[in-house]
């Protein structure tokens, strides 16, 4: 006879008391993510301070950084925290600045792959914030230096040395070249 583990809520995991650990709560279960390694960091950073730019000079919306949670399903609850992220002006104002978890999925989700990180785990996550409504995920692999675009189950397409993406479909009017991702 096996019991059955108890399942926590967003509400729950947001007021975890702060031990300095990352978490992501996948249908109700935590699951801890190990700290990155400093070519993920870099990566990460230069894609968010790119879309940044773009998203501020545009008036596009809100640019977010890692580790902001957003919530992909409740009851059992899903929050994911990016690296980063964006999210439309007009659904930023329907709902507005927060404290908490952000209640829905991003309009872009940027992942950048770790050391630690399995192909099925970084494709699980990538369908994840596509079935709850992202309209592109970026998942950039810092090892082989690549973007792999996802903009639907039967749409992912690997970007190499050279080319650009579109991102225009989840951030109006913004590109990004791949060789700028890992400059």
């Amino acid at each position: 006879m096996t019991a059955t583990p108890t399942l926590m809520t967003a509400d729950t995991l947001l007021h975890l008391p702060d031990d300095g650990m990352r978490r992501e709560l996948i249908a109700g279960v935590v699951r801890v993510m190990e700290p990155t390694g400093f070519g993920h960091g870099r990566v990460a950073m230069t894609v968010g301070a790119l879309l940044r730019e773009h998203v501020v000079a545009n008036d596009l919306g809100v640019a977010l950084a890692a580790e902001t949670g957003f919530v992909l399903a409740n009851d059992p609850d899903t929050v994911r925290a990016p690296d980063a992220a964006f999210v439309r002006r007009e659904r930023f104002e329907v709902l507005g600045d927060m404290l908490k978890y952000w209640p829905e999925a991003p309009d872009l989700a940027v992942e950048v792959v770790s050391p630690s990180d399995t192909f099925s785990e970084i494709e699980e996550k990538a369908f994840q914030w596509l079935a709850a409504g992202t309209r592109l995920v970026l998942v950039a692999d810092p090892r082989r230096r690549t973007i792999t675009a996802y903009r639907g189950a039967d749409d992912v397409r690997i970007h190499v040395a050279g080319e650009t993406i579109d991102a225009s479909a989840a951030v109006p009017g913004w590109s990004l070249g791949v060789d700028d991702a890992f400059s």
